[in-house]
């Protein structure tokens, strides 16, 4: 099935996603498309990791496009200003780019350099502004993607933002922490840590800036808003384990629901993949009925003033980006060169990362 029915670059691309990986409602309820400033947006983060050496320019030439890290937000964050979406696509890159450092300071077992990252991206979180030439480039490229970041909105959201990420540099560390020792965690203890790793709520966050409005703290509250949120990113999370698990099994990786449900529920493998599967479905039946209920909540926001009537269409818009991060999320895990394990030289170890052993930095 084409990746872009109703894409807005001149090109269709096909793929073919495996049997034991499809979800036919995404493919045919879930239209895709992409924002228009797409094109700039994927050579511009592509400059960006080469300003930053955030990878290798030899890393980047060869991989940084077919990873597709631009594709998935330009398909998730519609309707933001061309510059809030650069930022957010940046930022993301730099994530995945982190989420590699932590990998590979796990297996090279580089525990200092490890603690000493994270305490610089908790500084960097309070005074972006004195990290942007920080030597080493993880710092001072996340220093400037959040000053860039926080330029948007107001010291609240700003705020709220640093608080989250401090959340996942957390639940990073406990990560670390369970590799290390290989400690594989419980379902529930895996499920609660999942929505930290995966930054629920930070890309949850980003949907404001892209709407040009902070929501007040009784719409992000509201049960109906919540929800939604939450099971668009459970989604994102689960389906990453379903594509993720031969990649991550390989490399000797505790932290995936598959590998969970399989170690502390005796599953087999293949009844772990069907129960992930099942999961995965699940959210996206119960995404539908809570996308109605936050459509509701939108429609009593509009309460005859111009401030409710605004409101009400800000939440309709988010409702709507939402719906859009499941067809990203879906195809870019068919798309993206970061789980095609099977063409890998090694399949414990991606060829787009900078695999060097020098110890601690």
């Amino acid at each position: 099935m084409p990746a872009f029915p109703h894409s807005t670059t001149p090109t269709v691309t096909a793929v073919t996603v495996p049997p034991a990986l499809r979800v036919p409602v995404i493919e045919t309820d879930f239209t895709r498309r992409l924002h228009p400033y797409w094109p700039r947006l994927q050579e511009n983060t592509r400059s960006w990791l080469l300003e930053k050496r955030l990878m290798p320019a030899d890393k980047v030439e060869e991989y940084a496009d077919g990873l597709c890290y631009t594709d998935l937000m330009a398909g998730y964050y519609l309707g933001a200003p061309d510059e809030v979406l650069q930022a957010i696509a940046d930022y993301s890159a730099w994530f995945f780019v982190w989420d590699d450092r932590h990998d590979r300071d796990i297996v090279h077992r580089r525990p200092a350099a490890w603690r000493r990252l994270t305490h610089r991206l908790h500084t960097a979180l309070d005074a972006p502004e004195d990290h942007l030439h920080h030597p080493d480039p993880l710092v001072a490229g996340f220093a400037d993607s959040v000053g860039r970041l926080y330029s948007f909105l107001g010291p609240s959201w700003n705020a709220r933002f640093a608080r989250h990420f401090r959340a996942v540099i957390e639940a990073y560390d406990r990560e670390f922490d369970n590799r290390t020792t290989g400690t594989v965690p419980t379902v529930e203890e895996y499920l609660e840590l999942r929505r930290l790793t995966f930054a629920h709520w930070i890309w949850t966050d980003l949907l404001e800036p892209v709407a040009g409005h902070e929501l007040p703290d009784f719409v992000r509250k509201d049960p109906a808003y919540r929800r939604a949120a939450l099971l668009s990113q459970e989604f994102a999370a689960w389906y990453n384990d379903l594509c993720s698990l031969p990649k991550e099994i390989a490399g000797d990786e505790v932290h995936n629901l598959g590998i969970s449900l399989i170690h502390h529920e005796g599953l087999t493998l293949e009844e772990a993949v069907g129960e992930v599967r099942r999961r995965v479905g699940e959210c996206v039946s119960e995404f539908l009925v809570a996308e109605e209920e936050m459509l509701r909540f939108a429609d009593r926001l509009a309460d005859g003033t111009v401030p409710g009537r605004e409101l009400s269409a800000v939440v309709k818009d988010i409702a709507m980006n939402m719906r859009n991060w499941f067809s990203t999320v879906y195809w870019f895990h068919h798309e993206s060169g970061r789980y095609m394990v099977d063409s890998w030289d090694d399949r414990s170890t991606p060829p787009y990362v900078n695999n060097e052993a020098t110890g601690d930095r």
